[in-house]
């Protein structure tokens, strides 16, 4: 399974019910607390483009927020994320 990364905060209700998802689907995400590493939020920007949590990424996808989360999985896409097999860098499609 593709290793999937949540940028979130202690005190996000978005960020909480992002990881209940994803528990639901049986994914125990790398999580970077950004308020506990607050030197993380520049490192979460630059990847993302975005100055709000949850950022999540699944393998090198950047997913967005909760409601984007939510989306791929009422459009079914969740799941296909999840179960692609891991890239490495440089490889095509990475």
């Amino acid at each position: 399974m593709v290793e999937v990364l949540v940028y979130r905060t202690g005190w996000c209700p978005f960020c909480t019910a992002a990881l209940a998802l994803l528990a639901d689907k049986g994914v125990t995400p790398v999580q970077i607390d950004i308020d506990r590493e607050p030197g993380r939020r520049s490192e979460m920007q630059q990847r993302s483009g975005r100055h709000t949590v949850p950022q999540i990424f699944i393998g090198e996808y950047h997913v967005g927020g909760f409601d984007d989360l939510l989306a791929l999985e009422r459009a079914g896409d969740l799941e296909r994320l999840l179960s692609a097999p891991a890239r490495p860098q440089g490889e095509p499609g990475s």
